[in-house]
């Protein structure tokens, strides 16, 4: 290892694990410890697990796919400024470049009392420790019709960046100028709160310049816009006036994906030529059945200082299917940040010492409003001992002043970097 590279290496381990050196950790840390999902949650945690522990800890990543897709960026291929393969990145650099030990499966049970998990596969693999990062599953069943829309590609959701993302850019290329695109918000929490707004913006930004005649119509459940309000706000006045309609207080309660219909609570049913319909989400399918998601059987509660399970020792949750602490959001950032807190406290726990009581995580979160212009907003939040949660750093973070070409640039670099982060 290079001397600059250690030297980076020691510092972030040092800030980790609260003062404890890695040469500590080199020496100390052992076990084994499984990954299940290689979101930036996920992959995250695998990389630094490896890097914290000097390669000492046994690390394993179970994740169905070859290649992660990164959510964040994926509405820039929804509005046609880039191509899923730019925000693709092939899992062989935790392999090739940190020693992890890749399983293309999926995990099927977890049985806490004996560290082990089952795979599709029939296969089962032991731990010491887990690290359990599931994503979302979509709620699909909790709008009517919306399932068999789905299942036969009528009505796509692309909340999960891949190929939905690539089916629904293809849907809004076939789309008569004239048409209207049908995008709606689910009730807050769900996974990246400006994520729809930037959505509609890109897919507005695509109509102002295509196919000109064409209308976006963004139906919230929320009360207002969750995130960046004022922001898009501006922005769909000053640059999709005639093209972006925005209406608060609408849920979805039914869709027909035939006739291309979709009803409400309260209101007419709409009709559009492309819908694009988000249900309410809750944690992945396994921390569900394994009941790890254990409030209200949609979210996993934590113990915000190492992010184990409330109610199944030593499985370590992370990224969206977290019960939030406050103003924490379901961010890619926000997993990426949360991987490292749980990689420090596992090392320091095989190694035999107290985790870190004061761990910090942070979170970036850009939106492309128009071609060029971006806006962002960011936080800092550190753990509380004696409230037991992460609190919002006063003066910490902050959001744009407005939309700017600059932050174009900061975004796509931002973007890039937490790919190598998480990554490489």
């Amino acid at each position: 290892m290079q001397r600059r590279q250690f030297l980076q290496t020691s510092a972030l381990a040092t800030a980790l694990l609260g003062g404890m050196p890695l040469s500590a950790t080199a020496k100390s840390a052992k076990g084994k410890v499984l990954v299940v999902g290689g979101g930036y949650g996920g992959a995250t945690a695998a990389k630094y697990l490896r890097l914290l522990s000097g390669n000492q800890l046994d690390v394993t990543l179970v994740e169905p796919n070859s290649t992660f897709v990164s959510c964040p960026m994926s509405n820039l291929v929804v509005g046609g400024l880039r191509q899923i393969n730019q925000i693709s990145t092939p899992y062989t650099g935790l392999s090739r470049n940190h020693g992890v030990k890749m399983v293309k499966d999926y995990v099927t049970a977890i049985d806490v009392e004996k560290r082990s998990v089952t795979l599709k596969s029939g296969k089962t693999l032991a731990y010491d420790k887990l690290v359990l990062s599931p994503g979302i599953d979509l709620q699909l069943d909790k709008i009517e019709g919306l399932a068999a829309a789905n299942a036969s590609g009528q009505i796509l959701h692309a909340w999960k960046a891949g190929t939905e993302t690539v089916g629904l850019r293809k849907q809004l290329e076939a789309m008569p100028d004239g048409g209207t695109y049908v995008l709606n918000v689910p009730l807050a929490p769900y996974r990246c709160p400006p994520g729809p707004y930037e959505r509609a913006s890109m897919v507005a930004n695509y109509f102002k310049q295509y196919k000109p005649k064409s209308k976006v119509l963004l139906l919230d459940a929320n009360a207002d816009v969750t995130s960046k309000g004022k922001l898009f706000k501006d922005v769909w006045a000053s640059e999709y006036k005639n093209i972006l309609e925005y209406r608060p207080n609408m849920k979805v309660t039914g869709v027909d994906g035939a006739t291309k219909t979709v009803r409400f609570e309260f209101e007419d049913p709409i009709k559009g030529d492309v819908l694009n319909i988000l249900p309410d989400q809750r944690a992945g399918k396994l921390a569900v059945d394994s009941g790890i998601a254990n409030l209200n059987n949609r979210w996993a509660e934590v113990n915000y200082m190492t992010f184990e399970s409330t109610v199944a020792p030593n499985v370590h949750v992370i990224g969206d299917a977290v019960q939030g602490a406050p103003l924490m959001p379901k961010s890619g950032h926000m997993a990426n940040s949360q991987a490292k807190v749980v990689a420090a406290a596992i090392v320091a726990q095989l190694s035999g010492w107290e985790p870190n009581t004061k761990p910090l995580t942070n979170n970036t979160c850009y939106s492309y409003v128009t071609t060029k212009n971006v806006i962002h907003v960011a936080s800092v939040h550190v753990y509380d001992a004696e409230k037991k949660t992460f609190l919002t750093v006063p003066g910490s973070g902050g959001v744009s002043a407005e939309p700017n070409e600059l932050e174009g640039t900061y975004a796509w670099n931002w973007a890039q970097n937490i790919w190598a982060d998480t990554l490489a």
